[in-house]
């Protein structure tokens, strides 16, 4: 199944999304470049050494994600150590474009993830440290209640984390039964939620959770001194009202040792118990999740993996 939608956008199409939103503003040319796996995103050169601007265009399937996005952009300007894009212009109405869109600024410096390949390690686990920094600003805006965020606020409001998360799970084991996942290990997982649940009950107070913090949404450049240097972050459109170990878990999904070492350090004590059990709790959650989202999207191939990932964590869950 694929969700992006794909849009045939001409300079002169382009030139009517800017007209009335930036005054004087000349579309040049107009670039797909990469994104995730929902939106379509587009870069928009101006004439007059104009800085471009973004243009991220919704699937019909998830049109209300572009007012949730919108929503949590203006709520995190100018409250982190890094920029987020400023949002333009969002038009869920189809009065330009046939599908629902926003238009934002664009933000400098490249994606972090591939500077990998031409960056010394220690340099590179230099910028997840930052990352770590860029989450304990997250987790400093408080949240009326736990529980997903929607087009217009959280959805399904809860008044603890336990009650929040173990619905969640719930759900997701119902889902995973539902699509095929193995009986077996339903099972399994169902004990280990249940033994485990009473580690949510350290979280008292939701916090803005970004939910989608890997090296991907996060943009950097190279200083003089060779080391990275964050200069933004995007995708808020998973975002969620929620424990702040969640965060971090989830951040820490792809990492590799040094990595995660690193994302830790930079964001200090988290002042909890039991935190490396507690990861691991949103570990086996986070597994499950993509596993449904995976099975959701047809992604067959990637389900066997999922699945050892699942098998191994409840083997040694810290």
């Amino acid at each position: 199944m694929s969700l992006k939608p794909h849009v045939d956008l001409s300079v002169a199409a382009a030139q009517r999304l800017l007209d009335g939103v930036m005054d004087g503003a000349q579309a040049t040319h107009v670039a797909r470049i990469h994104g995730g796996e929902i939106a379509s995103i587009y870069e928009i050169s101006l004439a007059a050494d104009r800085p471009p601007v973004i243009l991220k265009v919704y699937p019909d399937t998830l049109r209300w994600k572009l007012r949730k996005e919108a929503s949590m952009l203006r709520l995190v300007a100018d409250r982190l150590r890094v920029p987020a894009p400023h949002v333009l212009a969002v038009d869920d109405a189809r009065t330009r474009l046939d599908l629902d869109y926003m238009l934002m600024t664009k933000l400098d410096g490249v994606v972090f993830g591939p500077l990998d390949a031409t960056l010394p390690r220690a340099q590179y686990l230099e910028g997840y440290r930052q990352i770590g920094q860029l989450l304990r600003d997250l987790h400093a805006i408080p949240m009326p209640a736990f529980g997903y965020i929607g087009a217009d606020g959280i959805m399904t409001p809860h008044e603890t984390n336990r009650a929040y998360i173990t619905t969640q799970f719930a759900r997701k084991l119902a889902e995973f039964e539902r699509r095929g996942g193995n009986a077996d290990l339903a099972r399994a997982v169902t004990a280990f939620a249940a033994n485990s649940a009473h580690l949510l009950d350290a979280c008292a107070e939701p916090v803005l959770c970004h939910n989608d913090l890997h090296a991907g949404n996060v943009l950097a450049c190279v200083g003089t001194d060779g080391a990275p240097h964050l200069t933004g972050v995007v995708d808020f459109e998973n975002t969620q009202a929620a424990d702040p170990l969640m965060d971090i878990a989830k951040a820490a999904y792809y990492l590799k040792a040094g990595e995660r070492d690193a994302l830790l350090s930079g964001y200090g004590d988290t002042g909890r118990p039991d935190v490396a059990e507690t990861l691991a709790y949103y570990h086996v959650y986070f597994v499950l999740v993509l596993w449904c989202w995976m099975a959701e999207i047809g992604n067959a191939a990637a389900l066997p993996g999922l699945t050892r990932d699942l098998e191994h964590t409840l083997r040694s869950p810290a």
